[in-house]
């Protein structure tokens, strides 16, 4: 058994239990000191995974390779950013606890489980221990009654979506004797091995992961959570969570159902997800509902390269993600900087005449809105290109094109943001920010910018990824 290929995990377990401990056993408020050291652990888990080996542990039930370290180093960039943005937000709002770096970092420890997952037994150990701390990171504003109630109705969704989990999962071992993702793959070798009942269990498993990556038509969760939960919460979950997911539907789809016809029902999703994320986002005046109408649409966007079911689409989704994470915890900084007199604003029209108030804040967030909507040379552009490029080699034309006209349809919300800010009179001038928010705001705005100038590298490791997985 070789267990040091989990070292980072292990590693940052540990670190989570001791960083617990610290919090309970020293007197004082441990809040700045147990954030940072979460952000340390995480730097630590980074090294490891960038230094590792590749191989099978545990029974098989583990695995590392390419695309495994790809989704973990992603991951953990995620949810460090997410942290780093919940340092000051959280003193603000009086909601400072300790707790919440640490159940960030046992969230991530699930999702470092779940993308190296080689068997159901371990995917569902990684994705019950993210649930349950994003459970309660929804729900961690405890006064807010908004944020309760986001809590509440992520958990009772989200306990159904694991419930018809299971369910499929043991419909596949039921059908074809394993658990084991080779073990799978190789009782259902070709398609007409697959029984009416193993095909059933596959259903379900999807419906499961896709619930996770807020895809329609089990999207009905991510509005009302994305609104009410906590604003570092929020770009945590449309981050870190979103990778983790999305890199295991890649994995299970890829190796254990490669011979089960699951690309028309992704094509579905994806299709669906494209066209509701767009229509939706269109009428909403409240900027978090909008980002999670926003995050429906790109889920579409990235299941056109996993509908493709190439090598080539695969990386196309990894640099997707790579381009949506930066994105993502950019605009939401923008977000959390949105301060008047003590409390935070959410409406759009509180971002009116930002252009003349804080020029490099709207500067910034004109530069998210318009790689959202894919225009060149920014960094969503290329993230686009890529999962086109792979629908079209692919001959699924259709996918393609509409992806193209959902990107035009929505364009049209992320330029209403933008013309609220320069072209409507200004408001009062939002609070001075914190010098973290600052950091994120302009350090995701200049790689979101500049990513033309250097996509070399990260599309050389997608690619490496994206082949060890086939």
């Amino acid at each position: 058994m070789n267990w040091a290929l989990a070292l980072p995990e292990i590693v940052l377990a540990l670190c989570g239990m001791a960083i617990l401990l610290l919090g309970v056993l020293r007197r004082g408020d441990t809040t700045a000191l147990c954030g940072w050291a979460v952000l340390a652990a995480f730097v630590l888990a980074a090294a490891l995974v960038a230094t590792g080996a590749d191989g099978h542990a545990y029974h098989d039930m583990f695995i590392v390779d390419a695309f495994a370290r790809f989704a973990k180093l992603l991951i953990l960039t995620g949810a460090a950013l997410a942290c780093l943005l919940a340092m000051d937000w959280n003193r603000r709002e009086g909601i400072a606890r300790f707790e919440f770096p640490v159940l960030a970092l046992f969230a991530t420890v699930g999702m470092m489980l779940m993308v190296s997952a080689s068997s159901f037994m371990s995917l569902y150990l990684g994705l019950e221990l993210q649930s349950l701390s994003l459970y309660v990171m929804a729900a961690f504003a405890r006064d807010d009654v908004r944020s309760s109630e986001a809590g509440l109705k992520y958990f009772v969704l989200g306990a159904l979506a694991s419930g018809l989990l299971l369910y499929g999962i043991s419909l596949v071992y039921g059908f074809s004797g394993g658990l084991d993702f080779a073990g799978v793959a190789q009782a259902v070798a070709s398609p007409e091995l697959a029984s009416p009942g193993f095909i059933v269990g596959v259903m379900f498993v999807v419906v499961g992961l896709a619930f996770k990556i807020s895809a329609v038509p089990f999207h009905m969760w991510a509005p009302d959570v994305y609104q009410g939960a906590p604003t570092p919460v929020t770009a945590f979950f449309g981050t870190a969570p979103k990778v983790a997911a999305m890199a295991l539907l890649l994995r299970v789809l890829g190796v254990p159902f490669v011979h089960v016809p699951w690309i028309p029902v992704v094509m579905l999703m994806s299709i669906g997800s494209m066209l509701l994320g767009s229509f939706g986002a269109i009428a909403q005046t409240n900027i978090k509902r909008l980002m999670a109408y926003s995050s429906i649409g790109h889920v579409g966007y990235a299941l056109i390269g996993l509908a493709a079911g190439t090598v080539d689409g695969v990386r196309g989704v990894l640099i997707y993600l790579v381009t949506y994470v930066f994105m993502n915890i950019g605009s939401f900084a923008v977000i959390a900087a949105m301060r008047r007199r003590g409390r935070a604003v959410e409406n759009i029209v509180d971002l009116a005449g930002l252009g003349r108030t804080d020029p490099g804040l709207a500067l910034a967030l004109a530069v998210f809105m318009f790689s959202m909507a894919g225009i060149p040379p920014l960094a969503g552009f290329f993230g686009k290109l890529y999962v086109f490029l792979a629908a079209v080699q692919r001959g699924q034309w259709t996918l393609a094109v509409i992806g193209v006209l959902t990107s035009v349809i929505g364009a049209v919300y992320y330029l209403r943001v933008i013309k609220v800010m320069y072209f409507d009179a200004p408001g009062e001038p939002f609070e001075a920010r914190a010098t973290a928010t600052s950091v994120l705001v302009f350090g995701c705005a200049l790689f979101t910018a500049l990513f033309f100038l250097f996509p070399s590298a990260i599309v050389a490791s997608a690619d490496a990824a994206a082949r060890s997985l086939f």
